[in-house]
């Protein structure tokens, strides 16, 4: 028998964040040319990949690596995905916001050395604890890794 219009049947569960929250942009709708123009939903089922408590294999390597970066060094989104041949940024990036914070995740950064948005104040006290080079600011402040100095190249 069809699932009536509506209902919640043919719907799969809602993926919760480790904070117990809705996993995702919190309800909101993408619009505009990437976000499917205006398009109805049709209650289909669609694929998100593993939940949060589902680790697959690419996600396991990119914790490995990041657990191998030393102290006081740092590897970009996009070093991680160049080492491990596979996926990009974007990839890891969401691996690290899944499970990273069972790892070093304030050595893994963008490329430019600009710090986590809501995490600056975390990542500015473990950076000097663990002596990582920094940029300063005009005013003096740190205010991004020096990727310079800083970045970690593992051997192949």
């Amino acid at each position: 028998m069809p699932t009536p219009p509506g209902s919640n049947a043919a719907r799969p569960a809602r993926r919760m964040s480790p904070s117990g929250r809705p996993a995702g942009r919190g309800g909101r709708q993408r619009t505009g040319p990437a976000g499917g123009g205006g398009r109805q939903r049709t209650g289909a089922a669609v694929p998100v990949g593993p939940t949060p408590g589902e680790l697959t294999d690419y996600a396991g390597r990119v914790l490995d690596v990041a657990e191998a970066i030393p102290r006081g060094l740092v590897m970009s989104y996009g070093d991680i995905a160049e080492y491990l041949g596979e996926g990009g940024p974007r990839q890891v990036g969401r691996v690290m916001a899944l499970w990273g914070g069972g790892v070093a995740w304030w050595r893994v950064i963008h490329a430019d050395g600009s710090l986590l948005a809501g995490h600056e104040r975390a990542a500015l006290s473990r950076y000097r604890e663990e002596g990582t080079p920094m940029r300063l600011d005009g005013d003096g402040r740190p205010s991004r890794v020096d990727m310079r100095r800083a970045r970690w190249a593992p051997a192949p």
